[in-house]
């Protein structure tokens, strides 16, 4: 209401300064046809000036509010893989008995283009995350995720990722999972139909983070090199990395 009152109060000074520059005119030179001339004149310029104003400029401004979003996206998607994405996938290793076959083929490396970037999409999206159900990996993932739950509360809270909805369904799938685990009170002995609702959840879970995390290296590789040589060294699929630069 406040905001309101005040642009009235500017826009009634704005048109009394007008009309007062226009009687002042009149008065100093005497000329009513001159300045009725000029005056439309320039009402005839204000349709263009609005176009001007309100398509170019406002696309130009549009564009960078949306590279300023986009920005704090990526900045809060960054946080997540730092602070417990990556610690997940790789728990994964553990989980995946088929985990083989995917080392070579997401060896992230400085050469990848966006067609190995989307060839690998492609083979998670159709990937089959064979679960083995080994009581302490449950129990390890359990844990990590019961650590990080507060944190995965506020990526969630978090209205700048409202916006990316493939990385919202992930970080959903993954909450689900943490509460479908924290709601255990043992992973001993659980019946095959539990081990198999769990290993649905755990693929939905797995396959949507690995490929927002693929999506997060070719952002680095793009955008941030320096941090996405860091991230190279310690891809969770190649066990033979080292965050040490020896050569």
């Amino acid at each position: 209401m406040k905001k309101v009152y005040s642009n009235v109060i500017l826009s009634l000074i704005l048109v009394v300064t007008s009309a007062a520059i226009y009687t002042l005119q009149l008065i100093q030179f005497n000329s009513p046809r001159d300045t009725v001339f000029y005056f439309l004149q320039d009402m005839a310029f204000l349709p263009l000036q609005v176009a001007i104003v309100t398509i170019v400029l406002g696309r130009i401004l549009k564009s960078r509010e949306k590279r300023e979003r986009l920005k704090k996206i990526n900045m809060a998607i960054s946080a997540f893989f730092s602070e417990v994405g990556t610690s997940i996938i790789i728990k994964i290793v553990k989980f995946n008995i088929m985990l083989e076959n995917l080392q070579s083929d997401l060896d992230i490396n400085g050469k990848w283009t966006k067609r190995d970037f989307q060839r690998a999409i492609r083979l998670i999206k159709n990937y089959d995350f064979s679960i083995d159900y080994q009581v302490c990996s449950l129990q390890e993932l359990k844990i990590l995720l019961l650590e990080k739950r507060d944190f995965l509360l506020k990526m969630l809270e978090n209205p700048n990722l409202l916006e990316h909805d493939t990385f919202t369904d992930m970080l959903w799938s993954v909450f689900h999972l943490t509460d479908e685990l924290i709601a255990r009170d043992s992973m001993i002995d659980l019946p095959e139909t539990d081990l198999n609702h769990l290993a649905v959840d755990a693929q939905r879970a797995f396959s949507t983070l690995i490929v927002q995390w693929i999506n997060h290296m070719e952002h680095l590789k793009s955008d941030y090199p320096y941090l996405f040589s860091l991230e190279v060294r310690r891809n969770p699929f190649n066990n033979k990395n080292s965050v040490v630069i020896r050569q």
